[in-house]
């Protein structure tokens, strides 16, 4: 198991690319399973979630071909319709095959899901959206299943407890792209990844109207077509290399970068102090001075702050001069990375879903362990910050959704080391 060991206090400078989004390549890879055709896609990173899914869809009968970042997917086998359990186990994603086996073959065995430990995450609007289309779900000894004929278009209400379902939306919209006549979503998700999603799949003929907006259309077809698509750019990476240039009083350029996705971010950071220049289209500069202000801030959906993005702005705060108030509307429990930071020194309380930050002069280095994904970026950005060394265990969770992380952090001024625990 890797480790990172981190020699805090450099300052960050240069250019640093964001890689493709994950949140956008994993339903997107899953709905490939609405054709037979080959579809080419651009800009899928290397990460460890991708692997998992690129399995998955071997043991669902797709052809897989990768260079680099494109990848070549090509369905030619439909005969089995299981996603076992020992491939869906470590990824919640996985669950995005369930819509697209169901519309395209009409029946799935698919198991309940994994991934961070990060709070409840219940797949109940995903069955309820695919029951809704007129498929035949049930639940034994762990797996999803599921049979029908074509599925039938209809009106879905997808909103939940905490708001809309991201992947919820991403697996009825694609398994409503072969309905028998049309689909309507209401409170569906508007994140980025869904409009990508949307767009992908309208490539290969499917007819959308409305994604990234609560209210999405969708017109079946009677089948799909190949295609090629180049992934959005990942607006979380995006948004924790925001973070770093500022925790580390840096001075970034951040290239292939969605800003018009983090806005809700951006105008945070702005609050605590952190400069912004357009470079261009899709590049911009990131610095901030040695002062931080506090700020208040809630996750919600988008166009809200990204819950994603808590935990490194968490780390942040940490440093500024005064106290934060951090509300987590998404995923309530998602607090896991406390107790590590304030190993570190940080002044962190938590009331039910809010988290007061009284902000410290610095932060130490300190053996601290990760729990999640989102949490080993926090604490990566704690430890350049620190002073002294902090080693960083359990990173295989940062594996799972940045790309070379510590390989882009040192050729811009971070001192990491991947060692072995």
């Amino acid at each position: 198991m890797d480790m990172f060991r981190i020699q805090g206090g450099t300052r960050l400078r240069g250019d640093i690319k964001v890689s493709g989004s994950k949140n956008s390549s994993l339903p997107i890879i899953a709905a490939c399973l609405l054709t037979n055709e080959k579809i080419i896609l651009h800009d899928i990173p290397d990460l460890a979630d991708i692997r998992h899914t690129l399995k998955l869809m071997e043991s669902l009968g797709a052809v897989i071909s990768r260079k680099g970042n494109k990848l070549s997917i090509q369905v030619k086998d439909e005969s089995n319709s299981a996603a076992e359990y020992e491939l869906v186990r470590k990824m919640r994603a996985s669950i995005c095959v369930l819509g697209p086996l169901l519309a395209k073959r009409q029946q799935c065995k698919v198991s309940m899901p994994g991934g961070c430990a990060i709070g409840d995450r219940p797949v109940d609007l995903h069955l309820k959206g695919m029951e809704d289309l007129g498929a035949k779900i049930h639940l034994k000894n762990g797996y999803v299943l599921g049979d029908c004929g074509r599925l039938q278009g209809d009106e879905i209400f997808l909103g939940g407890a905490f708001g809309s379902t991201v992947l919820g939306t991403a697996n009825v919209m694609s398994a409503a792209t072969l309905a028998a006549g049309t689909t309507v979503i209401h409170s569906a998700a508007c994140e980025p990844e869904i409009v990508d999603l949307g767009n992908f799949l309208n490539s290969m003929g499917a007819k959308i109207t409305g994604h990234g907006s609560p209210c999405v259309t969708i017109v079946g077809v009677k089948s799909l077509s190949g295609t090629t698509h180049t992934v959005m750019p990942d607006r979380i990476e995006a948004g924790t290399f925001m973070v770093a240039a500022a925790i580390t009083n840096g001075d970034l350029n951040i290239l292939n970068c969605p800003t018009s996705s983090l806005m809700a971010v951006i105008d945070r950071l702005k609050r605590i102090g952190v400069d912004f220049e357009n470079i261009d289209k899709n590049s911009v500069r990131v610095s901030a001075s040695r002062r931080l202000n506090p700020v208040d801030l809630t996750t919600q959906p988008f166009p809200g702050f990204p819950t994603d993005l808590q935990a490194q702005l968490m780390a942040l705060l940490c440093l500024a001069d005064g106290n934060s108030i951090i509300t987590e509307k998404i995923f309530p429990d998602r607090f896991m990375h406390i107790a590590e930071l304030n190993r570190m020194g940080a002044r962190l309380r938590k009331e039910g879903p809010t988290v007061i930050v009284e902000g410290v002069r610095e932060l130490y280095g300190a053996p601290i362990m990760a729990s999640d994904l989102r949490a080993s970026a926090a604490l990566i950005l704690a430890g350049m910050a620190a002073t002294g060394q902090t080693d960083v265990l359990r990173v295989y969770h940062i594996d799972r959704g940045y790309e070379q992380i510590e390989k882009k952090l040192n050729a811009v001024g971070a001192q990491i080391e991947r060692l072995s625990e």
